[in-house]
């Protein structure tokens, strides 16, 4: 059985004892942002399965903090908020929230919506995690993991990863991993998987796994 992670951005010392304390009563494994000048930093290093959000924060508001998520990551983000005008849940939506509940909210509204993204996020019959060469790849949160770092990864990221570590030391044609991520709904064409490539290349470097993936000339990539 998985145990969830949940982080939970809100700086009402008040709620955040509520919400941890019920998180953790039904079974969450949760953290509390501490640092709100560091708040990606803190959520990368937790990589937790779901973000709990208040909108109105020091620093950086919700809003913006939910865009950020969403550069690296399609883990479920709820809105956790006072703010409950329609221009707030419309925002909310349009950055990438999946869910908006206002405070005070209902207890077992709240889990009944968390329980319900995690299972269909997660419910994917994947197994959990996948390892080569000490690096190992979370399926379940999106992120890759090495020598205790932790690098986030959008959909594309984690599925051309997930290919690569699923057929490591082979040399795994351009071709055919563009067949995967189109079977999968992924829309990439070759010049995409070039860019995305680079990205995931850069992501590895800055976890120390420079050079992990070796480009055979016109062959394709190997682990």
């Amino acid at each position: 059985m998985n145990i969830y992670r949940i982080l939970i951005i809100e700086d009402d010392f008040t709620i955040q004892t509520q919400l941890k304390n019920l998180l953790s009563g039904n079974g969450y494994e949760t953290e509390v942002v501490t640092d709100f000048s560091n708040v990606i930093g803190q959520l990368k290093t937790f990589a937790p399965h779901l973000v709990l959000l208040d909108i109105k924060l020091p620093g950086n508001n919700g809003f913006e903090i939910c865009s950020q998520i969403r550069t690296f990551s399609d883990m479920p983000i709820v809105f956790v908020t006072s703010s409950n005008t329609d221009m707030d849940e419309l925002n909310s939506i349009m950055l990438g929230g999946d869910a908006f509940i206002t405070k005070p909210y209902n207890t077992a509204i709240l889990l009944a919506k968390i329980a319900s993204l995690l299972r269909r996020v997660y419910a994917s019959g994947q197994a959990e995690i996948l390892t080569w060469n000490g690096a190992v790849l979370h399926l379940e949160s999106s992120v890759i993991e090495y020598n205790g770092q932790t690098a986030g990864l959008t959909k594309n990221e984690l599925k051309i990863l997930y290919y690569l570590f699923k057929n490591a030391g082979k040399i795994c044609p351009r071709s055919d991993i563009i067949d995967f991520l189109w079977d999968n709904q992924l829309y990439v064409d070759d010049n995409a998987l070039s860019v995305n490539m680079t990205r995931i290349r850069e992501k590895l470097a800055s976890i120390g796994l420079t050079g992990f993936i070796k480009t055979k000339h016109r062959q394709g990539y190997i682990l």
